[in-house]
């Protein structure tokens, strides 16, 4: 599981998803990329999933880039508390994601490869996807 190793406060505010996204939404020559057509978080279990999903397929043909890292704290508290008593303890980590986002590269694999990892990874995610070819 991908989480940070260090970070200034434990929990923080829920916030907003709002925008598009405008610096991480191209990519290099000869890659693959997953891009995002929705906004919503994506929490650390579904990036590993999606990062294993491509390595056993590609089984080392090419190169895989994660374009995000969960760095937000997600808390929650226990089922059938009452209110108050504070805030919640940390759940699990998260990266927020806006429409128009590069997620995931890969390079070195063929097309009818690529369209099979992204029938694959379209469940795992909880978002609208595309698959971007940049040859």
């Amino acid at each position: 599981m991908l989480f940070p190793k260090k970070t200034k406060f434990r929990k923080s505010h829920k916030g907003r998803i709002w925008g598009i996204e405008t610096k991480v939404n191209n990519t290099k020559l000869g890659f693959y990329a997953i891009k995002s057509l929705s906004s919503g978080r994506l929490t650390s279990g579904q990036i590993e999933c999606v990062r294993k999903i491509i390595s056993r397929k590609m089984y080392k043909l090419g190169l895989l880039r994660l374009k995000i890292f969960p760095f937000f704290p997600v808390t929650a508290k226990p089922n059938e508390v009452r209110m108050g008593k504070g805030k919640g303890s940390l759940k699990y980590w998260c990266f927020r994601v806006r429409p128009g986002r590069i997620l995931f590269e890969f390079q070195g694999a063929s097309e009818t490869l690529a369209l099979e990892i992204y029938q694959q990874i379209k469940s795992k995610l909880p978002l609208k996807i595309k698959i971007i070819k940049f040859l």
